[in-house]
C-alpha cells in the first residue's frame, strides 16, 4: 500500500463535506457572516459599528462601510505596533506584504491565528482533498513537494512577530509534518535573494523523487529552467519521472502553459488552478474539465459582489452571494478573520454558474485600460494574446500594456510590451490577430476602434530576452507573490520598461 493510499484517508471526511457546496452554498456563507459578527463584537472596529445591533446581512451593510486598504491602514499600523482588539480579537502577530496595485507601495494584509488556520491552511488542504478526490491513483505523497515560497522579516522587533510573503509565512508555520514530505528546506525556501535561491532550490532537488509543484508560474517555470540547466536534461520528466500535479495560482496560468508542456512532457501531468491571495484563499478548480474555481464557501470569508459597471457610481448595488448573476463581471469585497472588514480586494471575477458558485478571474479592478472608453480588462487581454499565439506559434512570457494618447501624427492607440519566449512568424500578424481578437471579445473596444476614428491599431514591441526579469528585480520584487502588472491606464511601468528596452521599440508593428 502505498503511502498515498494512506494518507488519502485522513481526507475523506472533508471531501464529504465540500459536497455541501453543492446546494448548500447560502447557508454556508450566512453561517460565516454570523460567525465572524459575533467575534468582531469585541474588537473596536466592531464597538465603532454596533456589531452588537447587527442580526443579518441588511444591518451588516448598513452599519459596515466598504473599505479599500487606506481607510483601514491606521488600524493595521496600530496593530502592527502590538495593539490588540482593534480590527480582530487579540494580538496579530502576522503581517502578509503586498504590491496589490500597479505602484509601489506596499499593503501589508493582517495573518490572525485563526485565519491562517481557518482560510490559508484551509484552502491547501482542500486542494489536496479535491486532487486526490478527482486522481484516486495518485501517488503524490509517495514523494516530495516543491513548495516555492518567499521571505519575511522581523515587524517592527516584536518578539516572533514577521512581515513578509504570504507563502513564507506560511512555510514558517507549518506543521512539521508537512516538512516530511516537501522540499526544498526551511533555510533555503526562506531565502530573500530569488536568484539565489533558484540556484539552491535546483540542487537540492535535482536528485528528489518530486512528485507535485506548488507556487506562482512565472516564477516556478524559472526554477524549472534552472534544474533543466543544472541536470542537463532536456525535460522535467527525465529529472523526476513521477512528477504528476502543479498546483498553481497568484497569476494567470494561460501565457505560461505552452511553456510547461515544453518542458514537462508526460501525459499523466496535471495543472490544478488555486485562487489564494495575501488577503485569503479564495477558489479551487474542482473539475479538470472546467476551467473555472469553486468558490470556497465554509472559510472564515464572507463574499460580496460590486457590479463593474457601476465601479465608480455612489451607490452601487453591491450583492452577497446569493445575488450575482453568472456573465457579469464583479469585483470582489471580501470580509475575514483577519480583521478585514467589507475590504475590496482589487480583483475581479465573473460567475459561470450557481449551485454550486463557479466563477473565473477576470482581472484587477486598477489592471485595465480605458484610455479611451475602450474598457480593456485581463481576460480580453489573455483571450487575444492566447489567439494571437494559436495563430502564430508564438509564446509569451511577459507582457504589459498601456494607452499611447497620441503620438506625433495625432493617433491614439494601445502600446503593447511583450517578451516573447518564441517568437511569432510575424510581429506584424501578431499584433493584428491580437488586435482583431480583442474586438472580437470586447465590444467596447471593437466601438473605439471603429474605423479607426476613436483609436488607432493596437502597436507592439518586442521586449529584449529578460526584459521584465530585470524590470522586477530592480523594484526588488523578484519572487514570492510579485506580479507583473498587466494593464494599465497610466505609462508609469511601460515608459520605465521601454527605457530599460534600451529605448529601443524596433519590432513594433
Amino acid at each position: 500500500m502505498s503511502l498515498t493510499s494512506i494518507a488519502g484517508k485522513f481526507f475523506l471526511a472533508r471531501q464529504k463535506k465540500l459536497e455541501q457546496h453543492i446546494n448548500g452554498a447560502e447557508t454556508l456563507q450566512n453561517n460565516v457572516l454570523h460567525h465572524l459578527i459575533e467575534k468582531g463584537r469585541y474588537t473596536e472596529y466592531g464597538r465603532k459599528h454596533l456589531f452588537s445591533s447587527i442580526k443579518d446581512y441588511d444591518s451588516f451593510t448598513r452599519n459596515v462601510p466598504v473599505n479599500t486598504y487606506e481607510e483601514l491602514k491606521a488600524d493595521i499600523d496600530r496593530m502592527r505596533h502590538g495593539e490588540p482588539d482593534v480590527l480582530w480579537q487579540g494580538t496579530v502577530k502576522w503581517y502578509a506584504k503586498s504590491s496589490g496595485t500597479t505602484n509601489d507601495k506596499s499593503k501589508f494584509i493582517p495573518i490572525s491565528q485563526e485565519g491562517l488556520h481557518r482560510i490559508h491552511y484551509q484552502g491547501g488542504s482542500d486542494v489536496v482533498a479535491i486532487y486526490l478526490r478527482n486522481n484516486p491513483s495518485s501517488r503524490m505523497f509517495d514523494g516530495k513537494g516543491l513548495i516555492l515560497g518567499g521571505s519575511h522579516s522581523s515587524n517592527y522587533n516584536l518578539p516572533n512577530s514577521l512581515v513578509g510573503d504570504l507563502s513564507a509565512i506560511l512555510i514558517e508555520n507549518i506543521n512539521p509534518l508537512v516538512n516530511l514530505v516537501r522540499v526544498p528546506k526551511k533555510s533555503t525556501a526562506l531565502l530573500s535573494d530569488f536568484e539565489v535561491k533558484r540556484e539552491r532550490i535546483a540542487a537540492e532537488t535535482l536528485n528528489a523523487n518530486v512528485t507535485n509543484l506548488s507556487g506562482v508560474p512565472s516564477w516556478m517555470l524559472s526554477v524549472l529552467v534552472k534544474v533543466l540547466e543544472m541536470s542537463g536534461k532536456k525535460t522535467i520528466d527525465e529529472v523526476w519521472p513521477n512528477l504528476e500535479v502543479f498546483f498553481h495560482g497568484g497569476i494567470a496560468f494561460t501565457p505560461y502553459r505552452s511553456q510547461y508542456e515544453k518542458i514537462i512532457t508526460s501525459p499523466k501531468m496535471r495543472y490544478m488552478e488555486t485562487y489564494n491571495a495575501s488577503e485569503g484563499f479564495f477558489g479551487i478548480q474542482d473539475d479538470p474539465a472546467d476551467k473555472s474555481m469553486l468558490l470556497m464557501c465554509d472559510y472564515d470569508v464572507f463574499y460580496e459582489f460590486l457590479p463593474m459597471d457601476e465601479l465608480e457610481s455612489d451607490h452601487p448595488s453591491i450583492v452577497p452571494l446569493w445575488g450575482v448573476e453568472t456573465g457579469r463581471n464583479y469585483a470582489m469585497l471580501i470580509t475575514t478573520s483577519c480583521g478585514l472588514w467589507r475590504y475590496m480586494i482589487g480583483d475581479t471575477v465573473r460567475f459561470t454558474s450557481r449551485n454550486p458558485y463557479k466563477f473565473v478571474i477576470t482581472g484587477r479592478t486598477k489592471y485595465f485600460i480605458n484610455a479611451f472608453g475602450e474598457e480593456l480588462i485581463q481576460d480580453n487581454a489573455e483571450k487575444g494574446l492566447a489567439y494571437a499565439c494559436e495563430m502564430t506559434g508564438a509564446e509569451v512570457s511577459e507582457y504589459t500594456a498601456a494607452p499611447l494618447f497620441m503620438d506625433q501624427k495625432a493617433k491614439c492607440r494601445h502600446q503593447w510590451v511583450i517578451e516573447f519566449a518564441k517568437e511569432p512568424d510575424s510581429l506584424e500578424r501578431f499584433a493584428a490577430l491580437l488586435d482583431k481578437r480583442l474586438q472580437e471579445v470586447n465590444s467596447d473596444y471593437e466601438a473605439k476602434r471603429y474605423h479607426d476614428i476613436t483609436m488607432q491599431h493596437l502597436e507592439v514591441i518586442k521586449a529584449r530576452p529578460g526584459l521584465f526579469n530585470d524590470w522586477m528585480k530592480s523594484r526588488n520584487k523578484l519572487g514570492g507573490q510579485n506580479k507583473v502588472p498587466r494593464l494599465s491606464n497610466s505609462r508609469d511601468n511601460i515608459n520605465s520598461l521601454l527605457e530599460m528596452n534600451g529605448g529601443c521599440e524596433g519590432g513594433k508593428e
